[in-house]
């Protein structure tokens, strides 16, 4: 019998036995449960177990806070269970059944586009420049752009094209690589399915709003026809063939003998996947996006137009996600051509400022943060210059609650365009820069609903961000640790982060204990005192606990979550039973590969366990440097 099997079998019972479990398993400090219904679990009789610290629910999944010995915990559980463990991937997975449709959706989204931030970052802000120098009429009275008044700037804007058009055009062939890597497919495959939707062979997506049906041009199989069309840029048409790609190799791979899946497995994958790609799933795509062109013509021609306009300012965002926006081109098109003017572009401007303006708010809150600047800040630019992908897909659809904020400010500022006639003479131009495409009478009205694209999703995401902790800001103190004093070193370079404003609820509300956290700016942890090693997370590698000579007892966390990295960019220096000194190195990890997974990198501290310490005074300094700062001290 095993220490914790008696209050095991009270656990058990109360997340409501094992019939209600759909997963298991265990990180350094919980127990993570994927319950098939939550509300059978009596969480005050839990939190009541003398082993228990705390629960939470969060990504679906319910962690029982236990502490340094969850280990032998889980294993005493899992046996009272009679169930056998499970791998963390597999509890991710099963954790997003508890999530609903959008967050599942978001989820996947946001894991697809994680690897291709920073090109979309870059194309965004080449794009951005290019709308200045290439776009904006300022020279000669209003009639000329810098490219057309200087070869200098006309040979700058055209090369710079090279790289615009390859991120942006060609952007379902990274969506398809990523989604063939995130799925564990042949991602060789997924390139080439990529590249033949946006193949030169085919009619540009951009150009088919402009060419009649009949010049479309066409496969001809005799008794039937497929159209030539391409997909540069789009989104939901290279997301669809992509999973079509993946699921068609599972199932090939599945059914077919080994000694012929090299040939067989990714011939008729990559064959199928194109004919459902071009045959099916662009259909259905231009489909949509002919039915959205024809509500949104309906919609600004109504006299519920101030109604369409708040729909359709709050709904625009979302359409760039699905490429489904550039679809809208075909209709400011006509309506210049019929009217001189067309009243939907402006739209779009103030959807860029908003979006751009959520980042804003992002950019404040994270102000000492600077892996978050990193993309936060060149991001907003790109956006307030008309080119939104980087702000959607590096921020705002990751944190969730800055894109919806921005898409509440987007339609205020909508409403107040379109019904006041506020009419663009071109399109093209986005962002701030948009007032330059606005017929001159209506540039004072277009400014106002400028200013509330600015300053309406920045107070939302702001005051939310505020409300959720994302501010994170450390407050400085004059405060030093003097005099002769036992001491706790600096485990990493960095920001220092108070622990009740760690972005995690099992930290911040210190149910583990009191400690410290840091933003760290190098990639070895170090040990912040003497002691003897007493656990190293075995798999994941992400976290370590030292007991003292004291009997102090701490742990150290490397970021938030990364335990869903199964060790991957961690390389542990010691084992469980090694004597280590204060500076003495512990784990490595890769900071980019951390980034990349979409986990924040804070790394925590935290007393588990006091010992004779006594109580700890903890430093108020902004930035400590590894083995130099003392970060704890106690008399």
């Amino acid at each position: 019998m095993g220490k914790y099997t008696d209050e095991s079998r009270q656990l058990l019972k109360l997340v409501g036995g094992k019939e209600n479990i759909a997963a298991v398993t265990h990180c350094v400090t919980r127990l993570r449960f994927v319950l098939k219904d939550t509300g059978k679990a009596e969480i005050k009789e839990i939190e009541k177990l003398p082993t228990v610290k705390g629960t939470f629910t969060q990504a679906g999944q319910f962690q029982v806070i236990i502490g340094n010995v969850v280990s032998s915990y889980y294993n005493d559980f899992v046996a009272v269970a009679g169930i056998e463990g499970t791998t963390k991937d597999a509890v991710k997975a099963a954790a997003k059944q508890n999530q609903n449709v959008v967050q599942r959706f978001m989820t996947n989204l946001a894991e697809i586009f994680a690897p291709l931030i920073p090109a979309i970052i870059v194309g965004g802000l080449i794009l951005g420049f290019r709308n200045i120098i290439g776009e904006i009429a300022i020279f000669n009275g209003g009639t000329m752009t810098l490219t057309e008044i200087s070869t200098f700037w006309a040979g700058v804007n055209s090369f710079l094209w090279l790289i615009g058009e390859a991120v942006f055009h060609f952007l379902p062939v990274c969506i398809v690589w990523s989604i063939t890597r995130k799925m564990g497919t042949t991602q060789a495959l997924g390139i080439v399915l990529g590249i033949t939707l946006v193949s030169p062979q085919l009619l540009n997506a951009y150009a088919v709003a402009t060419t009649a049906a009949a010049d479309i041009p066409k496969w001809d199989f005799g008794w039937f026809q497929v159209d030539m069309i391409g997909y540069q840029a789009q989104v939901l048409p290279a997301i669809l063939a992509g999973f079509t790609l993946v699921y068609l190799e599972r199932f090939f791979r599945k059914i077919c003998p080994a000694v012929i899946s090299m040939i067989v497995v990714p011939f008729l994958s990559l064959l199928l996947s194109v004919v459902v790609a071009h045959s099916v799933l662009g259909p259905i795509g231009w489909k949509i996006g002919s039915v959205v062109s024809d509500f949104v013509n309906a919609g600004l021609t109504s006299p519920m137009k101030g109604l369409f306009a708040g729909v359709f300012g709050f709904l625009y965002a979302p359409l760039v996600i699905t490429g489904l926006h550039h679809m809208s081109n075909a209709i400011d098109l006509q309506l210049i051509a019929d009217f001189g003017g067309t009243t939907l572009w402006p739209m779009i401007a103030l959807s860029n400022i908003a979006q751009g303006s959520a980042v804003l708010a992002m950019i404040f809150l994270q102000k000492k943060d600077a892996k978050a600047k990193e993309v936060s800040v060149p991001a907003c630019i790109s956006c307030y210059l008309g080119v939104t992908e980087p702000a959607i897909f590096g921020v705002n659809i990751k944190y969730g609650f800055p894109f919806v904020c921005a898409m509440a400010g987007s339609a205020a500022a909508a409403v107040l365009s379109v019904t006041a006639g506020v009419t663009a003479n071109a399109i093209g131009v986005g962002g701030l820069p948009g007032i330059l495409s606005i017929h001159p009478n209506y540039m004072g009205i277009f400014a106002l609903a400028m200013l509330i694209a600015v300053v309406v999703p920045f107070l939302l995401t702001y005051g939310v961000g505020k409300k959720k902790g994302i501010d994170r800001v450390s407050q400085a103190d004059e405060d030093m640790m003097k005099g002769d004093q036992k001491e706790l070193k600096a485990f990493l370079s960095g920001r220092v982060i108070p622990m009740e404003q760690v972005p995690d609820q099992v930290f911040a509300s210190k149910a583990l204990g009191d400690g410290i956290a840091i933003q760290p700016e190098e990639s070895v942890l170090t040990s912040p005192a003497d002691g003897t090693v007493s656990v190293v997370m075995e798999g994941s590698f992400h976290a370590c606990g030292i007991t003292l000579d004291n009997g102090m007892e701490i742990l150290l966390h490397i970021g938030l979550d990364t335990v869903d990295m199964n060790g991957d960019g961690f390389t542990p220096y010691v084992k469980t039973g090694d004597r280590v000194a204060a500076g003495d190195p512990l784990i490595r990890f890769d900071l980019a590969k951390i980034q990349a997974a979409g986990h924040p990198a804070i790394t925590m501290m935290v007393v588990t366990n006091p010992g004779d310490a006594g109580e700890i005074q903890w430093t108020r300094e902004n930035r400590v440097q590894a083995g130099a700062s003392v970060i704890g001290a106690w008399k």
